[in-house]
């Protein structure tokens, strides 16, 4: 048990101490006894979307969502020390300390119970830049000059087009985008449109806010590119037609944990603001102090102080979708805080047809807990490059964002549907759902298939059987190269069938009519082009779908 100081010995040490250039400290306290504000009162620190959002998935408001302590932030705060930002979820505050001897000082107050240097007055710039634009190498990209343009693949492998079809392009869901920063978002014509229709809900800066928001790093800007972008022919984001918070949350000069606590405190005000989905395409596990770094045992799925305020927004009812990492090419490997946490999205990167890029950060979550989630094209991804013009570039950075905005389609199409529905919905849809692996997780998720887990009405004319999720067909081997094998596994007899193969971005490479039959035997397919393709079956009692994986 540590020994406790007099209150006034304590102020008299903030007072009599000199001043020195600027560290930073996370300071976590104990409780929040005697607080201002009540559950009853949720209006005086929660948007009256942020409760609606609550309502809507039977949430309750808990101590959680009460803030700070005022009294003991008062106690901390002295001539030398001010207040950065503040944790409700976490219980504590981020401090900007400019006299010696504060960790000592700060320890000694009863209701502390931890302190961590979180950025040294003295720092280096980082020697690897996390930000750092990549050239994407080409493999001769087709260029569909339909209204998707290049950006094609990004909708089509997730089998997106079915949504906006149906026009869900996001209209009414609020996406927060955590990030380094926006560069001249508010001149790129890409974002034009969102300007145009109002939904840009605002920008907050969780790292210096005094600087010019619109000339910080241009990673976010891109990462907005894969949503929102909208260049009829061009380029259209996965949801242009939702809204948008921009916040900044990372500091792309250097690596300390303080971002970590940065993107807490982004992620409050993404939950207090009312936005249904936090966008990060950010990661930590190494930092510029050595002495902070993570290790792969952390990396399970509750333990750093980003994973846990991640899973935590997710109990507010929020879809946190994080990015996996880049570092699936060096020592490192694995995924990265807090695409670990539990109740995460970690999204893996892919080329357009579905296979695991060379960078993307392995799994699993070192509890064993399948990671990462989901995946999406994130190699060669089309997207505003910092110059404003439009190119490709590579990361999950890309893929988290891509599918991010389909989430948002989804969850419009399902607007009664809790964070939990919607996460559950899309990782079973996913093509390796019933074989997940450690590149992929459980792949890559098909919106069709997640809806009429969701809503089968919407999805199928069917029969009542198939709307319990009684499927009348098997299909063997998965992944394929020349040859499958379809089952009937119903009573499907006397009736003609037709099998369709689709690519992921819809168009038809196959058909054949067959008289339906126990089992049906599908040869001399090596012509097909390797990655994810879609087999339908159409009969007049129905329609199903297989997402397949051909091999070269």
């Amino acid at each position: 048990m540590k020994n406790k100081l007099p209150v006034f010995t304590l102020l008299l040490l903030f007072a009599i101490n000199g001043i020195k250039a600027q560290d930073f400290y996370w300071i976590a306290f104990s409780d929040k006894n005697n607080t201002a504000y009540s559950f009853e009162n949720p209006e005086e620190y929660l948007s009256e979307r942020a409760i609606q959002r609550r309502e809507v998935q039977n949430i309750s408001i808990d101590s959680l969502d009460l803030p700070v302590n005022q009294e003991y932030i008062s106690q901390i705060i002295r001539p030398g020390v001010s207040l950065v930002h503040s944790s409700k979820w976490l219980n504590g505050i981020t401090v900007k300390v400019e006299i010696d001897s504060f960790e000592q000082v700060a320890s000694s107050f009863p209701f502390v119970t931890e302190v961590q240097l979180t950025k040294p007055a003295l720092i280096v710039k980082s020697t690897v830049n996390k930000f750092d634009e990549p050239d994407a190498w080409s493999d001769n990209l087709p260029i569909d000059t339909s209204w998707y343009g290049p950006s094609v693949y990004q909708t089509g492998l997730l089998n997106g087009q079915y949504l906006h079809q149906l026009d869900y392009f996001g209209e009414g869901k609020q996406i927060a985008v955590l990030d380094g920063g926006f560069l001249n978002v508010d001149i790129y014509p890409a974002f034009d449109s969102l300007w145009m229709n109002n939904r840009i809900l605002g920008t907050y800066d969780f790292v210096n806010d005094s600087s010019d928001f619109f000339q910080t790093n241009y990673h976010g800007m891109s990462v907005l590119s894969c949503m929102g972008g909208f260049v009829p022919g061009e380029l259209i984001g996965t949801a242009p037609e939702a809204s948008y918070w921009l916040i900044r949350s990372e500091e792309t000069g250097s690596e300390y944990i303080i971002e970590e606590d940065n993107w807490v405190a982004a992620a409050e005000f993404a939950d207090s603001a009312g936005a249904d989905i936090i966008n990060s395409s950010l990661g930590y596990y190494e930092f510029d102090d050595t002495v902070t770094n993570h290790t792969y045992a952390d990396m399970d799925g509750k333990t750093t102080r980003v994973t846990r305020a991640a899973n935590i927004a997710f109990s507010r009812g929020m879809l946190v979708v994080n990015s996996a990492g880049n570092e699936g090419n060096t020592q490192w490997k694995y995924i990265i805080a807090p695409s670990d946490g539990d109740n995460v999205i970690g999204v893996g990167a892919t080329n357009k047809f579905g296979f695991a890029s060379n960078f993307t950060s392995y799994g699993p979550a070192s509890d064993g807990d399948i990671k990462p989630n989901l995946s999406a094209v994130g190699w060669n991804t089309y997207l505003v490059r910092s110059s404003g013009n439009l190119g490709y570039s590579n990361g999950t950075s890309f893929s988290s964002p891509v599918l991010a905005g389909m989430i948002a389609c989804f969850w419009q199409a399902n607007p009664n549907a809790s964070a939990q529905e919607i996460k559950d919905a899309l990782e079973q849809s996913a093509h390796l759902y019933d074989s997940p692996d450690s590149l992929l997780g459980y792949g890559i998720p098909d919106m069709k298939t997640a809806q009429q887990i969701l809503d089968p009405t919407l999805v199928y004319n069917v029969t009542e059987q198939n709307r319990t999720g009684n499927n009348n067909w098997r299909v063997a081997p998965i992944p394929f190269n020349g040859n499958l094998i379809i089952q009937n596994t119903g009573k499907m007899q006397n009736q003609t069938i037709y099998i369709s193969i689709f690519s992921a971005d819809g168009r038809l490479l196959f058909k054949e009519e067959r008289e339906a039959a126990t089992q049906i035997s599908l040869n001399n397919l090596q012509l097909l082009p390797p990655g994810l393709l879609i087999l339908r079956i159409d009969s007049e009692t129905g329609s199903e779908s297989v997402k397949l994986s051909k091999v070269r």
